[in-house]
């Protein structure tokens, strides 16, 4: 009886090498784009302390209490999580290593997050974001260039049907007495609250404006505005933020509703969002969080940052009609016999030293049965190596789209086949 196959865990997903190229060429891009912002790379553990979670995130959200991958260390009783967002994971390194104590931080970071959620397209339980984290910077200004710097990338990755939306959350106090009339206003119609909105209402009742449930849609719409409460301060800051936009063309709109999922979250906060992936239509989204470092165990610092959805900004590029990228191999290798095959890993070595791509014939076979092979690559040429090209110290260059093979002398070869590959 043979062994069954072991499948990959669902929502969890294997990336191919063919795709796995756009997703090179797409990190590729990204670094780029954040090194011209000054924006340097950090890269956490996967797995933290689960109280790192519960205390940033808020133990009374949907990720701590039904999303999260968390378990005992076997070896220590250690309670452990595997990450879920990184913002969390950024600030606890940036505090254990003591990065803010000369200046303010620019960062980012990309890899994997967990979520156990119901898998469907652009929403997995294994999955990728590209984060970014301004740390220490108070003024609107830093709000507004994370804005910013997303259009450019939108418009550089040529991703269309992304709108903007902006609202402001306020500081503690204001919030803390929109809490209350919300909640006294929510208890009035507590007879038409959903199941999650009533388990929500006296623990996070901001998030109950959030619902998408349509039997809710008039009362939300009615209820107590965050902004009616805001001081003079949070005002200014989020003026600010809007005059920068507009001086850079960036269109927005404001949307009251705008709370974001996380507890940490104060004065910006921002979605950008497209109508092309269904109900998962947020592909980015962030904004200001200044109580979050010294919730975490640091000295008060302002802190503002997002994140983006990898597979669902490549979800938006291949539906525009994105090919995966190929790197092309400029050489392929064919040989046969020892003496051959020995001057074959020379030549191959040396055609590398120079920058060269080059594929090594393995695994034996006629010169008929590798030449099969080279020809179904996408080399631009196969170099034929048997005994006739030992004795003679050369090559016999082939070129596999289109032109007259040659015996090429191996002091000649690198410039031999960089005249092919710009004759293509």
């Amino acid at each position: 009886m043979s062994n069954p196959t072991i499948q990959a865990v669902r929502g969890m997903n294997d990336i191919l090498p063919d795709e796995a190229q756009l997703w090179l060429w797409f990190e590729d891009t990204v670094r780029v784009w954040l090194e011209g912002y000054g924006y340097r790379n950090i890269r956490m553990p996967l797995v933290e302390q689960t109280a790192l979670f519960k205390r940033a995130i808020g133990e009374v959200t949907d990720i701590v209490e039904k999303e999260m991958y968390s378990f005992a260390d076997s070896l220590n009783g250690d309670e452990l999580t595997l990450r879920p967002e990184g913002t969390a994971s950024c600030v606890r390194a940036v505090l254990q290593h003591n990065l803010l104590y000369n200046a303010p931080q620019r960062l980012y970071y990309s890899g994997q997050m967990f979520r156990h959620e119901r898998p469907q397209k652009g929403r997995y339980r294994q999955f990728h974001q590209i984060g970014v984290e301004s740390l220490g910077f108070s003024g609107p200004d830093i709000d507004a260039e994370q804005i910013v710097m997303c259009a450019r990338l939108w418009n550089k990755l040529g991703i269309r049907d992304v709108a903007l939306q902006i609202n402001t959350l306020g500081d503690a106090a204001s919030r803390l007495r929109h809490r209350d009339k919300l909640i006294e206003y929510l208890e009035q119609h507590k007879e038409i609250l959903d199941a999650d909105a009533q388990r929500r209402l006296y623990s996070n009742p901001l998030r109950i404006l959030d619902s998408k449930n349509p039997a809710m849609q008039e009362v939300i719409s009615a209820a107590p505005k965050l902004m009616d409460e805001l001081d003079e301060d949070a005002i200014k800051h989020f003026e600010a933020v809007q005059a920068i936009l507009k001086l850079h063309g960036i269109v927005f709109e404001i949307n009251p509703r705008l709370v974001r999922g996380l507890d940490y979250y104060n004065r910006t906060v921002f979605e950008w969002i497209t109508t092309r992936l269904g109900a998962q239509g947020t592909i980015c989204a962030g904004g200001r969080y200044d109580g979050l470092i010294e919730q975490i165990g640091g000295k008060p610092a302002p802190a503002c940052g997002f994140a983006m959805g990898v597979e669902r900004l490549l979800a938006l590029l291949q539906e525009d009609g994105m090919q995966n990228p190929s790197v092309p191999l400029d050489v392929y290798v064919v040989h046969q016999g020892e003496q051959a095959q020995n001057l074959a890993w020379r030549v191959a070595e040396d055609l590398r030293d120079a920058g060269l791509r080059v594929l090594l014939h393995c695994g034996g076979g006629s010169f008929k049965s590798q030449m099969k092979k080279a020809d179904g690559s996408d080399a631009i040429c196969a170099l034929v190596i048997g005994d006739d090209e030992v004795a003679a110290n050369a090559v016999m260059l082939k070129p596999l789209r289109g032109g007259e093979q040659q015996r090429v002398e191996l002091n000649e070869l690198q410039q031999k086949i960089r005249e092919l590959n710009l004759s293509k």
